[in-house]
């Protein structure tokens, strides 16, 4: 299926982002060309979606902060380019039911399981409500680890400066069939948040789910 204004802004962002960020990509062999798939990366940066997505050729649809949708201007593009709102200082039906149409229709729904950007570049606990989704659904997860980004722009920073990005898609993680729901979406989370860490080479802790 083709994204029309990705495809065209691909090659450009791609070269940009080589030169200003060094950008290398990781296991982009692991990226399904097609179903339903829940793309779960670490936050680092508000270019996290652009930059997780320029290997991803097929539509990928974004779960994005409500208040972003408020900013004038930015509210517009980033419902061009296939995000829908979440509250995610509460559960949001409204946002699940949308996620749920998605993945029924077989397509890529990118969440950010840290539910906002790293405050210190730490990756921080895992919600659990994109695990339960891909468990009631049957769905796989793709983590993706985002290295080096909190270096390039930390929270506060207006622009970001140059340095070296690495980005690393994991082999998809499928939800265990065998074991009770809660279960199965807890170890989801950890193997996913597992799989992040350990590229960028932390351990995982008590918080990984």
């Amino acid at each position: 299926m083709r994204t029309p204004i990705l495809d065209l802004l691909r090659p450009g962002l791609y070269a940009v982002s080589r030169a200003y960020f060094g950008l290398e990509l990781h296991g982009v062999e692991h990226i399904p060309v097609e179903g339903p798939v829940i793309i779960t990366p670490n936050h680092q940066t508000f270019a996290d979606p652009p930059l997780v997505s320029i290997p991803v050729r097929r539509p990928v649809h974004y779960m994005a902060w409500s208040r972003l949708f408020d900013v004038p201007g930015l509210g517009w593009s980033i419902r061009r380019l296939r995000a829908f709102p979440v509250q995610i200082e509460s559960s949001d039906p409204r946002a699940t039911r949308e996620a749920v149409r998605l993945l029924g229709a077989g397509q890529a729904v990118m969440i950010f399981p840290e539910g906002e950007r790293s405050a210190d570049g730490r990756v921080a606990r895992f919600k659990p409500g994109a695990f339960r989704l891909a468990v009631s659904l049957g769905v796989p997860v793709l983590p993706v680890t985002i290295a080096g980004g909190h270096e390039c722009w930390p929270p506060g920073r207006l622009l970001p400066r140059p340095g070296r990005i690495t980005i690393t898609y994991h082999p998809l993680a499928p939800p265990d069939p065998a074991l009770e729901p809660r279960e199965a979406a807890r170890q989801l989370a950890m193997r996913a948040r597992g799989a992040i860490l350990g590229a960028l080479g932390q351990q995982l802790d008590a918080a990984a789910g």
